[in-house]
């Protein structure tokens, strides 16, 4: 983990992808890429001030390497129970998960995270 006072943002790749129906099921490791760009460029929308930003991967999008301001996590297994992990080893250090998953939302808000929906990352659908 990096600064322990920023705000660690964990993303769930899958989820986020997956709110737009846009294509991304032909290629959901490119869409894990757009996505870690987009992260990468815009950061997180209303949030100043130090942001330590964490993609966390599974499946077919296993294997995206990470970029400057975005580590990328690939989980082994259950991605949800990735990031539920993730949020416990955070401590008193602020978190907010970025999914629409209801028992995610569930699980890290018990632990003391915030969560926002896709529509906080998301970069606009793509056309064609």
């Amino acid at each position: 983990m990096e600064d322990a006072g920023s705000l660690l943002v964990i993303v769930d790749a899958a989820n986020v992808v997956g709110s737009v129906p846009d294509g991304w099921w032909r290629d959901r490791r490119g869409a894990a890429e757009r996505l870690r760009d987009h992260l990468a460029a815009q950061g997180v929308p209303g949030h100043e001030g130090p942001v330590d930003i964490v993609l966390v991967v599974e499946g077919a999008a296993r294997g995206v390497e990470p970029v400057p301001g975005v580590r990328v996590a690939a989980a082994r297994g259950s991605g949800d129970d990735h990031m539920v992990a993730l949020v416990a080893e955070a401590g008193d250090r602020p978190v907010l998960v970025v999914t629409a998953d209801r028992e995610l939302r569930r699980r890290v808000e018990e632990l003391g995270a915030d969560v926002a929906g896709p529509r906080a990352v998301r970069p606009a659908p793509r056309r064609g």
